[in-house]
């Protein structure tokens, strides 16, 4: 039988957008991604994020990938 495993990677975007002072929507016209993928990503649905979104982002929050994404065993 296979163990079905939750997603142990966490999205902090939400953090680091608190700290920097920065809305969903200006994050989404720097970083250039529309507000519903942002929103996915910031709300831990997404399954995916692409080197140069996550890039973008870091450069946008002047933040290192590590605040946005981190791993949690259970």
């Amino acid at each position: 039988m296979f163990n079905i495993r939750l997603m142990a990677i966490i999205v902090n975007l939400d953090v680091m957008m608190a700290r920097r002072k920065m809305s969903l929507a200006e994050l989404s016209e720097k970083v250039g991604i529309t507000m519903a993928n942002l929103s996915i990503l910031k709300t831990g649905k997404a399954k995916a994020i692409r080197f140069s979104t996550l890039n973008m982002i870091c450069e946008v929050l002047e933040c290192q990938p590590a605040d946005i994404l981190e791993y949690r065993e259970d």
